[in-house]
């Protein structure tokens, strides 16, 4: 097996195309902060722990949403269908508000869920690590909800894309 050596710097450009050939599914996160909707969207999203039951996100430490979720410490993460690109485009946009074209309705800690979505998980914050240049949020989960049909947005290449029907 070949070792790079420790000192070998490896391209933003180059990690960035070899990663986009990985596909994600794309989620929401969000919450209400001195009663508005705030939110963004996510790709690096894992279910992490059944006992208990935990999921983990990782926005970027440049992100001017995750500050306000991290304050709000209770939010739902969204689970976009295939037909929520405008969705995800909308919540990835720096400022202004967001949600003024997405519907929505309270989840059950009032944090905003998408209509539509595939499923939606009501999680509280658990514990920030340290990544990079992002933060590895471990929520856990003390509600959840899904549709037993649908298809889900990912990202592949730098793009939204379907799946397909499943």
């Amino acid at each position: 097996m070949n070792r790079l050596d420790a000192s070998a710097t490896i391209p933003q450009e180059r990690f960035r195309a070899a990663m986009s050939r990985f596909c994600t599914g794309v989620v929401a996160v969000s919450a209400m902060v001195d009663d508005r909707p705030v939110g963004m969207t996510c790709q690096s999203f894992i279910s992490l722990s059944l006992d208990p039951p935990l999921v983990a996100f990782a926005p970027a430490r440049t992100s001017s949403s995750y500050p306000l979720l991290r304050r709000a410490g209770r939010f739902t993460i969204s689970v976009l269908a295939e037909h929520q690109a405008d969705v995800a485009t909308a919540l990835a946009r720096k400022g202004g508000d967001k949600f003024a074209s997405i519907g929505w309705h309270a989840g059950t800690s009032g944090a905003p869920v998408i209509d539509g979505c595939l499923a939606w998980i009501d999680c509280g914050l658990e514990a920030e690590h340290d990544a990079g240049d992002h933060v590895i949020v471990v929520a856990r989960v003390h509600a959840l909800r899904y549709a037993d049909e649908g298809t889900p947005l990912t990202y592949f290449r730098g793009a939204f894309n379907s799946v397909g029907a499943a």
